[in-house]
């Protein structure tokens, strides 16, 4: 004789799991239909429902003790020295938690610190956070990733640079959009193309310089190390680069920096010197924040889709149920008033 049906008289008692098997949903759909949560068409209601019903389900009071002891907030942790690539961090993900309905914690921190590990279990022990959301360069610390997993704390990194299979992410193609901007110049008749890199601890310096280098090869010039100059993603670092590249012999006659802020410091560093933008120098960066259109000339960059990465991350974290997934969200070059053909 067979054994009674799941959720009938003398059977085990169903579970979410057996709901979720027989509607063809996640057991989190299921959880959602039951807590008449947003984001579930009518007709996945509809089957979760007639699931439930068929099964005779009804949630443990077990289980919902636990499920009230989610906090309901999540944790961004951020190092960046842009404040306009920032906020729109802060600002995708903060979009998203409020769909969710969920708290957002923001916490800055210093990617390169030796307690960060001790910042972020005293983060989670005093929060209880549901889960992280780490932005460059944190998402490619070490001893971060492994606190988190350790404590089973759920996690997105946005534009990882090392163990992308690690856990779920979002990104852009960086060298691509740098090898574009560079493409852009030279086909302006740029052959002396300076480039400023970005700060030293975030792992897109490295894909845009790559980006640059391999936009150079295509066109069949050498690669000058000269024409290359630190930075660190702020204003100060493009003004001091930009001085060191135009007292150059034979100066670049166009500049790319590797985000709008160091392009503002090199716009800076031109007017000083009387220069005439575009006319005597091109200036490119990468980002587009608002900076971009406020500056004369308004500047020509990369367009990155911040926000919308941030909202994306965010939104793994809610609806990934820890899978591994990886989106890539596409960039675009902005053509504004500061490029031009070089002088003669």
């Amino acid at each position: 004789m067979p054994p009674p049906k799941k959720g009938s008289l003398g059977a085990d008692p169903a579970t979410m799991k057996d709901v979720a098997e027989a509607a063809g949903v996640s057991m989190k759909t299921v959880s959602r239909v039951l807590n008449r949560e947003r984001y579930v068409s009518d007709e996945t209601r509809q089957r979760v429902e007639a699931a439930i019903a068929e099964f005779n389900f009804h949630p443990s009071a077990a289980a919902r003790t636990l499920a009230g002891k989610r906090s309901h907030q999540i944790a961004l942790i951020y190092d960046n020295h842009s404040p306009h690539y920032i906020y729109q961090i802060q600002t995708g993900v903060w979009t998203r938690c409020v769909e969710e309905r969920v708290r957002l914690l923001a916490q800055p921190c210093d990617a390169a610190s030796p307690d960060l590990e001790a910042e972020v279990r005293a983060l989670i022990d005093q929060t209880r956070v549901d889960g992280v959301v780490l932005s460059s360069p944190v998402t490619d610390v070490a001893a971060v990733l492994e606190e988190l997993e350790l404590r089973g704390v759920p996690y997105v990194r946005i534009s990882p640079g090392t163990e992308h299979e690690r856990s779920a992410s979002v990104s852009m193609d960086d060298a691509q959009a740098a090898d574009e901007m560079t493409m852009h110049l030279l086909s302006l008749g740029h052959r002396r193309i300076g480039f400023i890199l970005g700060h030293p601890n975030h792992a897109a310096s490295d894909l845009r310089l790559y980006g640059y280098r391999r936009a150079l090869d295509r066109a069949g010039l050498p690669f000058e190390p000269k024409y290359v100059r630190p930075g660190l993603f702020d204003f100060a670092s493009g003004e001091a680069a930009a001085d060191a590249l135009l007292d150059l012999p034979n100066p670049p006659t166009a500049i790319f920096a590797s985000n709008d802020d160091m392009a503002a410091g090199v716009m800076t560093v031109a007017h000083r010197r009387g220069l005439s933008l575009p006319r005597d120098l091109s200036i490119t960066g990468f980002d587009d924040t608002p900076l971009a259109s406020q500056l004369w000339p308004p500047l020509t960059t990369v367009r990155q889709p911040t926000r919308d990465l941030a909202y994306a991350a965010a939104g793994l974290l809610f609806d990934a149920e820890g899978e591994i997934i990886h989106r890539r969200l596409p960039h675009e070059l902005v053509l504004r008033g500061s490029t031009a053909p070089p002088p003669g």
